[in-house]
Formats: structure tokens, C-alpha cells, sequence
């Protein structure tokens, strides 16, 4: 009786596993896929998504959200052909993509920053202060289709000549470049310029939105297809709500916040990454009470400019390029 009844048990604890790992299975297929492909690679301006990975936020919501680098072309265009469902981009590469003669079906659905946090950088001893400086010295970036543009309008209002500033590709080797193969380059303050601090070096910053207030677009941002949007409007909403959530504790407690996005990008500097969170804790969310919310006004004013300057034909209205419907109220 004793081994028929161990035998029993055996048997009613078999099917109760089995049961179990069944409801398991069904509630880990019951959460939607959602990718999310980055701009580059994972840094402070990611944190937010990372931390609402890491407490569940996503979860919670009904996602199984996966976030990956790029790997076989620009986001924006990877997500209009829904190889993920959402991407981080920027406003300049929203209105060129959808300006263009064949536009990308994509629109932006949150800020991930309220104000642009870029400048142009030089050494501080080099006497470069301002775009009035800039001339017959050489300036190294990335070839985007707008930076050439920013530069010329930076040094136009400083009566300057663009045409006598050299452009190069840059080399990759961050502020070390400086004072040696260029003299200027193009910084994100909560980043570039923390780790040229951290490493000694001092920099002249020269902030753009205090150069032209056009300049003070939305980079980066958070963009879907219209695909995405027209099929599942309730996914959208649900993972901004986790992602929002994720943002406001990375604003609460940056330093725990950078800890778990060393956990996912543990090549990084761990007091590196708190320097930069506890700059960007104060920009995310800076002159507003919403998290990702975004203006017609920021939109209409840099398409304005890139229209001026030639880098796209026509002007795009600002509610075909961005909606705030999907954040949290």
C-alpha cells in the first residue's frame, strides 16, 4: 500500500507540474513580442526602457519587450518595414524620412529628452569660443544630411563664411581627435562631454539651443510604424506607460538607475554612467509635467530651418510627423 500510494503521489505530482509549466507556457505566450531597436548602442539616454525592463513595467503591461541595436540599416527604416516595432530616433531623420520622394511610414510617439542637450566642442585652450571662430578650422562628424546645414546657419548669424570651414568624417576616437586631426566636433553634453571630463580633458561647449532656438528639436524620440499604430493602438499605449514608468524612477533615483543599465552595458564605467544619468535625470522631463509629451511648435520651427536650408523641398505639418495620443495622461 505504502509503494502504491508513493506511486500515486508521484503520478498526481507529475500531472500537477505538468499543469503548472502548462499555465507557465500559456501566460509566458499570452505576452505580446515587442522589439525595440535602438539608434546605437545602449546608453544613459536608454535608461528608462532598460529599468522598465528590469522591474517588469513591461510585463505588467502584457509585452515581452526585447531591446537590440541596429544591425542592417537605420532605424527608421527597419521599423517602417517592421522589423521592430519601435525605435529610437530623431526628429531630423522623421522629417527627412517623410519628405522624401518615397516617405517612410513611421511617426514619432514620445521625446525621450524635452530639449536638444548637443553643442559644438573644442579644446578650451584652443580659442575656438563660438561659430565666429570656426572659420579655416576643421570640423569632424558623422555626415548626417543636416549637419552641414547647422553649422552654416550657426556661422551665418555669426558673419562668418561656411564655406571656409574644412568637414571631415570623424575617426571615431571621441575628444581625443581634438587639437590633432580636427579642431571641432558635435557633443551630446550628458555623454561626450562627461567622458572627455572624467578623462581630463577640458572643452569650450557651445550649446546649440543657445546658438539659433530652432536647433532646440527633439533628439532622441521614440518612433512606430503606422502599421503598428492602425493594428494594435492598445499595444502602443501600453508599452509608453511602461516606458514612461521606467523614465520617472530613472528621474527619482538616477544612481540606481545607472546601475541597471551597467547590467545590460557592463563595458561602461559604472560612476561614468551615474555622472551622465544624474545630468539627464534633470533634462528628461525638463519644463514639463509629462513624461515623452512633444509641440507642434519644436517640429514646425526645425522644419522650418531644414526647409531653408535645403535639406528637405517642402514643409511637413507637424501632425503628420509626431502624436502625444498614446502617452500617459
Amino acid at each position: 500500500m505504502k509503494k502504491i500510494w508513493k506511486m500515486g503521489a508521484a503520478l498526481l505530482a507529475a500531472v500537477v507540474m505538468t499543469e503548472g509549466m502548462g499555465t507557465m507556457s500559456f501566460a509566458e505566450d499570452a505576452l505580446k513580442k515587442v522589439t525595440v531597436i535602438l539608434d546605437y548602442v545602449p546608453n544613459t539616454n536608454h535608461t528608462g526602457m532598460y529599468v522598465a525592463l528590469d522591474k517588469g513595467y513591461y510585463e505588467e503591461e502584457g509585452l515581452d519587450v526585447e531591446i537590440i541595436e541596429p544591425t542592417d540599416g537605420a532605424t527608421a527604416t527597419l521599423v517602417a518595414q517592421q522589423k521592430g516595432t519601435f525605435g529610437i530616433s530623431y526628429q531630423e531623420d522623421v522629417t527627412i524620412a517623410l519628405t522624401a520622394q518615397d516617405p517612410l511610414p513611421i511617426k514619432a510617439v514620445a521625446t525621450v529628452i524635452q530639449h536638444n542637450t548637443s553643442g559644438f566642442v573644442s579644446l578650451a585652450d584652443s580659442g575656438i569660443e563660438s561659430p565666429a571662430d570656426f572659420e579655416g578650422k576643421t570640423y569632424a562628424g558623422w555626415g548626417g544630411p543636416g549637419e552641414s546645414a547647422v553649422l552654416e546657419a550657426c556661422m551665418t548669424r555669426a558673419g562668418k563664411d561656411f564655406s571656409k570651414l574644412n568637414m571631415v568624417i570623424s575617426d571615431g576616437s571621441g575628444f581625443e581627435a581634438l587639437g590633432k586631426s580636427c579642431d571641432l566636433m558635435w557633443f551630446f553634453e550628458g555623454w561626450d562631454c562627461v567622458i572627455a571630463d572624467r578623462n581630463g580633458q577640458a572643452l569650450n561647449y557651445m550649446e546649440l539651443r543657445q546658438l539659433d532656438e530652432r536647433l532646440d528639436y527633439y533628439t532622441p524620440i521614440i518612433i512606430t510604424s503606422d502599421a503598428v499604430i492602425e493594428s494594435d493602438p492598445e499595444m502602443v499605449s501600453a508599452f509608453l506607460r511602461a516606458t514612461a514608468k521606467g523614465y520617472e524612477d530613472t528621474i527619482a533615483d538616477p544612481d540606481s538607475a545607472a546601475q541597471i543599465l551597467a547590467s545590460h552595458a557592463p563595458d561602461y564605467d559604472v560612476e561614468m554612467l551615474k555622472v551622465s544619468q544624474n545630468y539627464l535625470a534633470e533634462k528628461f522631463m525638463e519644463g514639463t509635467d509629462r513624461w515623452g509629451v512633444m509641440k507642434d511648435e519644436v517640429w514646425d520651427n526645425y522644419t522650418g530651418f531644414l526647409q531653408e536650408y535645403g535639406v528637405i523641398e517642402a514643409a511637413i505639418p507637424a501632425a503628420d510627423c509626431y502624436t502625444n495620443e498614446f502617452l500617459p495622461q
